[in-house]
């Protein structure tokens, strides 16, 4: 089954807000084994959009639709729908008493043209909105089964678990299996990857696909058949051999974060972690925090961007800072220790670096970063350095050095966590 999605709105078609939705969408359809063809985007015109909705009806098994179903005169989706499919709009009484029902409970008043939102093509579906006042559609047009969801990217995640998934497994052969196992890198190029990885289609019964997410690469593999035993063990070697192939540089067989993966070690062994941080100005702190129940095992943050405070805060001696400066491996060196001293912790990670675009020289170029480990039994430093590429704007170039430095800190931590920390590290 092959599916196509489209965002509406002149918000989107214009870039006035990115369309993260169609993303989303696109992973959710093909972990359950549909192949997305095609994204599109069309503004609020009611002649491209139906003209945009009967290609897709053509071609595609499966379409989703967001955007376009709130009470303005300019969300025109249902109408659109109708047109295409040559019926009329109706009122759907239990779909405008659930909107009653949330002004309600809100505490404000219904205004006339929200009753619009309860409009719909006749013979449609009504998909039920618990979140807002939007309520969703399903119908065919042509050979395809359109769903069509709100906008509002919380209303759309929740309606696409709740109804739109389910459905389209049921639209599905049911004797069909389909299964999806994703495997997170850190270290290779994608392109690497992608050599290392490639004969895994012709060794197993498996599809195969990348999805580089700055700065990690993920493996998926998939795999289906009629029979779930063989299935999975099918995916099990394809997933070995994929570990054999990338070694070191997977950190999790799960597709875990590796804030994640982290903080299920530190919590597995009852241990603790403090950060000092310059260059990634809180970004690594941000990011281990992001993790439910990270309290458990994250003590101390410390963002210690000037010297001074690097000093005051941390203890960083004045003539490590005068001698060496602030972005070397002596530095850090004290960085670390001074957070694990200060915090009480088991382990402490601290950063110094230069992201740029501008503060870099021939010794330490943009994109230079100083990494200390401070651990229950000694101290590791670690000088990198990531290509500095201009890739869009500087501001975007900047961040993605910065987000290189945090994940480059955070795999030092894991590999010394896991004794997969040799002296020629990288």
């Amino acid at each position: 089954m092959f599916a196509e999605i489209l965002a509406t709105g002149d918000e989107i078609r214009s870039g006035t807000l990115v369309d993260t939705n169609s993303a989303y969408i696109s992973q959710k359809l093909e972990e359950a084994g549909i192949e997305v063809l095609r994204h599109q985007c069309v503004g609020d015109e009611m002649t491209i959009l139906t003209n945009t909705l009967r290609d897709i009806g053509s071609r595609a098994d499966i379409a989703v639709v967001t955007g376009g179903l709130g009470p303005t005169t300019d969300d025109i989706t249902a109408e659109a729908a109708a047109e295409t499919a040559g019926v009329k709009l109706e009122l759907n009484e239990s779909a405008l008493e659930d909107i009653k029902a949330i002004f309600k409970k809100a505490g404000w008043e219904m205004s006339s043209s929200n009753r619009k939102q309860a409009m719909f093509p006749v013979g449609a579906s009504i998909l039920k909105n618990f979140s807002g006042t939007a309520p969703g559609f399903s119908m065919k047009i042509g050979k395809c089964r359109f769903y069509f969801v709100p906008g509002v990217p919380f209303e759309m995640k929740i309606m696409l678990e709740d109804y739109v998934l389910p459905d389209i497994v049921k639209l599905q052969d049911n004797k069909q299996i389909i299964t999806v196992k994703t495997i997170s890198t850190f270290g290779l190029g994608e392109s690497t990857v992608g050599e290392k990885t490639a004969a895994v289609t012709d060794k197993f019964n498996v599809k195969l696909g990348l999805r580089a997410t700055f700065p990690e690469v993920q493996v998926k593999l998939y795999a289906q058949g009629s029979n779930g035993n063989e299935v999975a063990s099918v995916l099990s070697e394809a997933s070995a051999w994929i570990k054999e192939q990338l070694g070191e540089y997977v950190f999790s067989m799960d597709g875990l974060s590796m804030e994640k993966v982290i903080g299920d070690i530190l919590l597995s062994r009852n241990a603790t972690l403090a950060l000092a941080e310059s260059c990634t100005g809180g970004m690594i702190s941000d990011l281990i925090t992001n993790v439910p129940g990270s309290s458990e095992y994250f003590l101390f943050s410390g963002v210690t961007y000037s010297n001074n405070a690097k000093m005051n805060v941390l203890g960083v001696r004045q003539e490590t800072l005068e001698k060496f400066g602030a972005v070397s491996e002596e530095t850090v060196r004290e960085m670390a220790e001074g957070a694990r001293r200060i915090s009480g912790a088991d382990y402490a990670l601290a950063t110094s670096g230069i992201a740029g675009p501008d503060g870099g020289t021939d010794e330490k170029p943009v994109g230079t970063v100083c990494i200390g480990l401070a651990t229950p039994v000694k101290t590791i430093t670690k000088r990198r350095k990531t290509a500095n590429r201009q890739l869009g704007s500087s501001q975007e170039t900047r961040m993605r050095i910065k987000r290189w430095f945090a994940m480059m800190s955070l795999e030092i931590l894991r590999r010394e966590l896991t004794q997969q920390l040799p002296e020629s590290f990288y």
